[in-house]
C-alpha cells in the first residue's frame, strides 16, 4: 500500500500538510474564534458540550481545536503525516495532556481502520473527501460513522463542468512538475483574485478583501490559494448529486451553503433513526 509521503514524492499527491504547517505560523485568536463561529452557524448550535466530534481529515487541526473549544470530545485523524503533525501541534499548544482530544494517522479509505472508530454525534469532513482519489467511496465510508440522529458535515468542491476539468489539469501539472509551481501559482492568483484586487483599488481600499479573508472560516487567503492550485487528487460533485447520495443512505439535509463558482458546497445531514 502506498503512503501519503510516497505519493507526494512521486508527484501523485499535493503536500497538504506542508501547506497547513505554514498556515499555523499565522494562526491567532481571531482565526480560532471565527472557526468556532462558522462551526456553530452551520451546525445551528451554541455549544458542543457533551457531543462527540470526529474530524475526518483534520488538516491544520483548526476545526478540531474549535470543536474542543466548544466543549466536544474530539477525535482527529488524517492520511497526511504532516497534517497529523499540525493537529498534534495545536493540541499541544491549547489542550496539552487533554484526554478529551485524540489525534492519529488514518485513511478514510481504510475500512479496517474505520471499523475501530465507532459512531459519533458529529462527523466533520470539510474539503477532504474530494482529495482522496476515490471521493464517492469516501463519502460512503463516513456514513456508518454517524450515529442515529447524529450530524454529518461535509464540504465538497462544486462541479462546474469544463471549468472544473481545466482546474483539474492545472492541479495535476502542479504536483507533477516542481518547476511549474511558481508560475502556476502566480497566474492562478491573478485569475482568482485579480478582479477583487482591482475592485478594492477602485474603492480606494487596496487589498481590503485579502486582509479581511479571516472572516471566511478563519482561514488564510494564501494558504487557500496554494491548496486550491495544488490540491490533487481532485474530484467534484453537484449539490443535487450529494443530496441524492445521502438521501438514499437514510440522511436528511439540515443545512446547505452552496456556491455558484469555484469552492466548496457545504452540507449538514442528519442520519435518520432505524437506517
Amino acid at each position: 500500500m502506498t503512503t501519503a509521503s510516497g505519493e507526494i514524492e512521486q508527484g501523485q499527491r499535493f503536500a497538504f500538510g506542508e501547506n497547513w504547517r505554514r498556515f499555523l505560523d499565522t494562526l491567532n485568536e481571531q482565526k480560532i474564534e471565527q472557526a468556532c463561529s462558522t462551526l456553530c452557524e452551520m451546525l445551528e448550535v451554541d455549544s458542543l458540550e457533551g457531543r462527540r466530534f470526529l474530524d475526518v481529515g483534520s488538516g491544520s487541526g483548526l476545526f478540531s481545536l474549535a470543536a474542543r473549544r466548544l466543549g466536544a470530545t474530539v477525535r482527529s485523524f488524517d492520511y497526511d503525516p504532516d497534517s497529523v503533525g499540525c493537529t498534534r501541534e495545536l493540541k499541544q499548544r491549547y489542550f496539552a495532556d487533554d484526554g478529551n482530544w485524540t489525534v492519529e494517522q488514518g485513511s478514510v479509505l481504510d475500512e479496517q481502520f474505520l471499523q475501530t472508530l465507532g459512531e459519533w454525534d458529529i462527523v466533520y469532513s470539510w474539503g477532504v473527501l474530494h482529495h482522496t482519489g476515490d471521493m464517492w467511496q469516501a463519502l460512503a465510508n463516513v456514513s456508518p460513522l454517524v450515529q442515529e440522529n447524529g450530524l454529518l458535515f461535509v464540504a465538497i468542491y462544486n462541479d462546474q463542468g469544463n471549468r472544473s476539468r481545466r482546474w483539474s489539469r492545472i492541479k495535476q501539472l502542479y504536483v507533477k512538475y516542481r518547476w511549474l509551481r511558481t508560475p502556476l501559482l502566480l497566474l492562478s492568483t491573478l485569475r482568482l483574485w485579480g478582479p477583487t484586487f482591482v475592485r478594492d483599488l477602485l474603492n480606494l481600499q487596496p487589498m481590503h478583501t485579502w486582509r479581511n479573508y479571516t472572516r471566511e472560516r478563519g482561514m488564510s487567503p494564501w494558504t487557500d490559494v496554494v491548496d486550491w492550485v495544488g490540491g490533487w487528487p481532485f474530484e467534484v460533485a453537484t449539490p443535487e448529486a450529494i443530496f441524492r447520495f445521502y438521501r438514499d443512505r437514510g440522511f436528511t439535509l439540515q443545512n446547505l451553503f452552496s456556491r455558484q463558482g469555484i469552492g466548496c458546497n457545504e452540507y449538514v445531514f442528519r442520519r435518520q433513526p432505524g437506517v
